[in-house]
């Protein structure tokens, strides 16, 4: 058995020496990893202290767990668990589904211009920063002057204020959400709808099969793994994800469903300079994403599916 293993690294060696030039670009995007991913990780321990800027790490007054007391005891900070959970289980509710019923339509087109033209109008919001998002939405669904209200008026309707009030903002924040990822979210399904093998389809066609039997029986099967993977690193982010949009859509007229997570450590942070309660926050939301993902993940597999871990 140590022969064996003595064999395989000179097996090993050889084949790195070989391949030396690959193994130098891959050092790149691992220092960027291990310098900007987890050398930053330092910084975790402001949670645990009074974190002075002037003192730094090393010199700042240690206080264990207090800032968790802290923070844990604030008013705004289970509301802010609340709408950061709420926020994201209905993007996700919504916007999971969202791109495999688009790339099974997008599939179903044979019409290659229209199909490449339509792929190119749905990919584009994502590439689109929330900002910008964000004006669009105002200017779409604005109460006084918004292009959506202006055609509700003139068909005999009243004005909707989707964003002044807010269970119209949450409906719309939801929907500015899945309008901007789904596009994205369909090229994974779409590549996983590629790799399906042919074979299955005329089998099913042999067997009378129609097109909707084909996407229920053959696609949607071939596809579950895919999807499930994707469903698991979701919920990594229900505890997060949620600053960019919600802080380009918030005003002063809607603060029920606002103050989330990442609002609070942006304010405690940038704004109010309170560094060692921002990043307690962002810790708790680090460890119980973490957490979501192994047991989102446990429970896939005892399902029978393939995990990330």
């Amino acid at each position: 058995m140590a022969e064996n293993a003595k064999r395989n690294n000179k097996h090993l060696l050889k084949r790195m020496s070989r391949q030396w030039q690959l193994y130098v670009l891959l050092m790149i995007p691992l220092a960027f990893a291990l310098l900007f991913k987890y050398g930053a990780m330092i910084g975790l321990v402001a949670a645990f202290q009074d974190y002075k800027v002037v003192k730094g790490f090393w010199d700042s007054k240690w206080v264990g767990f207090e800032v968790f007391r802290k923070i844990f005891s604030m008013k705004n900070f289970g509301l802010a668990v609340r709408n950061t959970l709420l926020l994201n289980l209905l993007t996700l509710l919504f916007n999971f589904p969202m791109p495999i019923i688009l790339a099974l339509l997008l599939n179903e087109v044979k019409n290659v211009v229209y199909k490449k033209v339509t792929q190119t109008l749905l990919y584009l919001p994502h590439f689109l920063s929330f900002v910008i998002i964000g004006a669009i939405a105002y200017q779409m669904f604005g109460v006084n002057s918004g292009v959506v209200n202006n055609l509700i008026e003139h068909l005999g309707g009243q004005r909707i204020p989707f964003l002044q009030e807010d269970m119209h903002w949450l409906f719309t924040y939801v929907l500015v959400n899945v309008w901007q990822s789904m596009g994205w979210g369909s090229i994974i399904y779409l590549a996983a709808i590629a790799g399906v093998n042919p074979e299955l389809y005329e089998a099913a066609t042999i067997d009378g099969a129609n097109r909707f039997h084909k996407i229920i029986y053959v696609t949607l099967p071939c596809i579950k793994s895919t999807a499930v993977t994707l469903l698991i690193m979701n919920l990594g982010k229900v505890m997060g994800g949620s600053f960019e949009s919600v802080y380009a859509l918030r005003n002063a007229a809607t603060t029920e469903f606002t103050t989330t997570i990442p609002v609070l450590i942006y304010q405690f942070g940038i704004m109010g300079g309170k560094f060692s309660e921002s990043t307690a926050m962002g810790l708790f939301q680090s460890v119980v994403g973490v957490v979501l993902v192994l047991v989102s993940d446990f429970a896939a597999k005892k399902l029978g599916e393939e995990g990330l871990i």
